[in-house]
């Protein structure tokens, strides 16, 4: 079946398997690797891309569902050899380890801060990234990335903590 889709802002048209699943198009066909391939059952969310701006599982999508979209990758999000926001503010505040979690996280962060211009809070982030996990790192430094990122973003500070203790 022949597709067309926009990845990363680069045009693609190719054939593909019907049952081939979008993860393993932008892996083994446009050789994307950056998108990791982690559970093969949504749970992780390491593959995580941007399918016309929303976080999708690309592990649970059908190569043939991208078909006229727009994907975005990890690839995709520095510009002219510099960093995205999320991208830098994980380097600063250390929210990877290993990394093999970090490209899933960094997409679904995205998302989740164009979604929520208002600004996000620790519990917001926290609630927002639980269908990503990482094995490495206690998720506070992760935390602390996408409300430093979300910042930069949008051009204000993070929502205040709600009171009455830790979120």
């Amino acid at each position: 079946m022949r597709i067309s889709l926009t990845v990363n802002g680069t045009a693609h048209q190719d054939d593909v398997e019907p049952r081939q699943l979008l993860v393993y198009y932008l892996r083994e066909t446009l050789g994307l690797t950056g998108t990791n391939v982690g559970c093969d059952t949504s749970t992780c969310g390491a593959c995580t891309v941007l399918v016309d701006g929303r976080s999708v599982k690309s592990c649970t999508m059908l190569a043939v569902q991208a078909d006229g979209r727009d994907v975005a990758t990890i690839e995709g999000m520095a510009k002219n050899g510099e960093l995205h926001a999320l991208q830098q503010a994980f380097h600063e505040h250390h929210g990877l380890q290993c990394g093999y979690c970090t490209p899933g996280m960094i997409m679904a962060a995205d998302s989740l801060i164009r979604e929520h211009p208002e600004g996000l809070d620790e519990q917001g982030v926290r609630m927002g990234l639980e269908g990503n996990l990482c094995r490495c790192t206690g998720y506070q430094n992760i935390v602390t990335a996408v409300l430093a990122a979300a910042e930069a973003m949008n051009g204000r500070a993070p929502a205040a903590a709600p009171a009455g203790g830790e979120a």
